[in-house]
């Protein structure tokens, strides 16, 4: 199907606001392989802007690296279901340390999805980062130890099984494209001791430097984009996002660490939840599990993209220090 133009979209969203009259509408981003796009919307006598995400995906698809095929097509499909799913179901229970943007309205059918949001800008999350400070880099894992501690034990109804974008049982076709058999035939063990940890939470999936919102003098952050919200062990979560906001010499002297700093705020918010001696057990199967994570992580990358400049020394010896203690 074509996609809507604006103007209709802005009139969509009026409607689903009480009628409100639109005063302006800017294009913030488009997503990924031309699924939709990403407005601010402002309206007359409506307490600030919001933020419209609207999917109408296209017949033919145009993946960036050319993974074109209709099971790539499908799995976006169904992580729109689950952004959707996440919003009316899992984001109340998000406080101010899991800060999230509320869902205002949306419009879901067979062929589209329209999200009205909140505009975290204008709720004071205003900046966005390329590279982040220390401090930042701390904030963001404290939101996801948060978000962890939240959903500690929290079955996934309606949401992916098994959470990341990258997960194996949805990656079949960067699976047989991988060069490495090592790690190709360990993949489903390396999925398994995951999987297996006694202690399973939410993952956000895409838990990026991109994907957080930071205020303008510093403080805790705002997260955004759940599609790949699923169970699993929060390893993932903070491997994947240390990969997008670390360099890898930097990895080798300072992973350690962010880790620590990760576990002491995971221990404060889930304190209330859990003994002393189960925080204990939690971690130390967490700790154990950092390795699988990474190497979960460059097991994807090594199909999707083998040039891949995540595909660096840091990952390579994690993901050899995983194959060796299976």
């Amino acid at each position: 199907m074509n996609s809507p133009n604006p103007h209709s979209i802005a009139t969509r969203v009026a409607a689903l606001l009480d009628g409100r009259a639109v005063e302006s509408i800017e294009p913030i981003q488009q997503l990924w392989s031309g699924y939709g796009a990403i407005y601010r919307i402002s309206m007359k006598d409506h307490p600030g802007p919001v933020v419209v995400k609207s999917v109408t995906p296209p017949k033919h698809t145009d993946h960036p690296r050319g993974w074109n095929t209709d099971l790539s097509h499908q799995r976006k499909l169904r992580s729109y279901d689950v952004e959707r799913a996440w919003y009316l179901d899992y984001a109340p229970r998000c406080t101010g340390s899991t800060r999230v943007p509320s869902l205002l309205a949306e419009a879901t059918n067979e062929e589209e999805w329209l999200f009205v949001f909140e505009d975290l800008d204008h709720a004071g999350f205003p900046e966005r980062r390329h590279d982040a400070s220390p401090s930042e880099i701390r904030a963001c894992l404290s939101w996801l130890a948060s978000f962890h501690a939240t959903f500690l034990g929290q079955a996934p109804d309606r949401l992916w099984p098994i959470g990341t974008y990258w997960h194996l049982n949805t990656r079949p076709e960067e699976l047989d494209a991988m060069a490495d058999q090592r790690l190709r035939e360990a993949a489903p063990l390396i999925d398994a001791r995951l999987n297996a940890c006694s202690y399973q939470t939410l993952v956000h999936g895409d838990a990026k430097l991109a994907n957080f919102c930071f205020p303008p003098d510093g403080g805790p952050v705002a997260a955004v984009d759940f599609q790949y919200v699923g169970g699993g062990c929060g390893m993932k979560d903070v491997a994947y996002f240390l990969s997008s906001c670390v360099a890898p010499d930097e990895l080798e002297h300072e992973a350690q660490q962010y880790v620590d700093g990760y576990f002491d705020a995971l221990r404060t918010s889930a304190a209330p939840q859990l003994s002393r001696e189960k925080l204990d057990d939690l971690e130390a199967q967490w700790r154990a599990l950092y390795v699988f994570a990474w190497a979960d992580f460059y097991r994807f990358l090594a199909g999707w993209a083998p040039h891949h400049w995540k595909i660096d020394r840091y990952s390579h010896r994690l993901t050899l220090e995983a194959l060796a203690n299976l």
